[in-house]
């Protein structure tokens, strides 16, 4: 029987030390290895069939190689899946595996589900949310590193970093984009204030018209709701029984469901889209954005970056509790301890231009 091939053995084919082969195969080369390097040792570990021994490994560097995820609906619900998929695709990449727990909404349950993945020796948690919103962190996160992915630390002394989408610009640009089609009587539907995202994607709707020197009309600023018929009736709102001459010619919406609604109340109306209204969503929702007639112009929300940009940061704060392991050298910080500050990390949102928006209707 052919022996198993060693580390030692890869090390020799690529031409680099050993411990250079632990630290590319154990997910921690950047900064470390010389790029060049880390493609040897990867081709070699190929052609040698070898893969590094995880029972062994975990022992040695004292890592489970597991990050806990706590979401609240996440796993439940049909929305933000690509969160914890862009975050597990990091791990995975690293050598990490990720074990999630889904509360179900109910808060009493966060920290039983953080004690029950630290009970498995998680090396961090991250915890993911439906909607952007402010977390009431558990207090047992703060025992391993920690992130948020799409919700913040709602403490003042909030010492959790953060990862969210860029709501503020996403307003902005989405209001751009239809002011770059000559419309400037724009109206935006929005949901509550209860969500931060409703009221941030407000403030980049006002900003756009600010850096674009015009005035905003708060009369077109409607806060209706998140769903289908709120966008409706809102729109019937600005639109029934209104002359031509002074209505909206554009309306942003602050999700796609929105969106929806405001297309049924033009057809009930008898107006086309794009031609007598342009109409833009927000989120580009899987399954809703693409497939309506018209297809929605939106703002697509960046959940697979939040949660790819939320791990990568998550496993440079584990790599930073690590001590050095087969002579290699530690990541940057060493073993110092967490900063006890937080920050927040802005993922801006991306524009998407389908059917539903188009030129200002002429004489407007």
């Amino acid at each position: 029987m052919n022996r198993k091939a060693t580390a030692l053995d890869v090390a020799k084919l690529a031409g680099v030390s050993r411990s250079a082969v632990s630290l590319v195969l154990n997910g921690r080369g950047d900064g470390n290895v010389a790029l060049e390097s880390q493609q040897r040792i990867r081709e070699a570990a190929a052609t040698l069939n070898y893969s590094p021994n995880k029972i062994a490994l975990s022992l040695r560097n004292r890592q489970s190689r597991i990050i806990g995820i706590v979401s609240d609906q996440v796993v439940t619900s049909p929305f933000d899946g690509n969160i914890i998929a862009g975050a597990d695709a990091v791990a995975r990449e690293h050598g990490f595996v990720t074990v999630v727990m889904d509360t179900e909404l109910d808060g009493s349950r966060d920290e039983g589900a953080v004690e029950t993945l630290l009970d498995r020796q998680v090396d961090g948690l991250m915890y993911v949310t439906v909607g952007l919103r402010p977390l009431h962190v558990p207090a047992n996160m703060d025992r391993v590193p920690a992130i948020l992915a799409n919700c913040f630390d709602d403490r003042p002394e909030a010492v959790v970093p953060a990862v969210i989408p860029d709501e503020v610009r996403g307003g902005r640009e989405a209001a751009e984009h239809v002011m770059s089609l000559g419309h400037r009587d724009i109206a935006f539907l929005a949901g509550d204030s209860l969500t931060p995202a409703a009221p941030r994607r407000i403030e980049g709707y006002r900003s756009a018209f600010l850096h674009a020197g015009l005035p905003v009309n708060e009369a077109r600023v409607l806060q209706v709701g998140w769903d289908i018929d709120a966008g409706f009736h809102g729109t019937m709102k600005l639109l029934d029984g209104v002359e031509p001459a002074r209505r909206p010619t554009a309306i942003l919406c602050a999700n796609d469901r929105l969106a929806i609604g405001v297309v049924l109340a033009c057809y009930r109306l008898g107006l086309s889209v794009p031609q007598d209204i342009s109409v833009m969503g927000y989120d580009d929702e899987f399954r809703i954005a693409k497939a309506m007639v018209p297809a929605l112009s939106t703002m697509a929300l960046p959940l697979r970056e939040m949660g790819a940009a939320a791990m990568t940061s998550l496993l440079r704060d584990v790599d930073r509790q690590q001590a050095p392991d087969d002579g290699g050298t530690a990541a940057p910080g060493g073993t110092e301890p967490r900063s006890g500050t937080s920050a927040e990390t802005m993922v801006p949102c991306r524009l998407v231009v389908r059917d539903s928006t188009g030129q200002v209707p002429a004489g407007r």
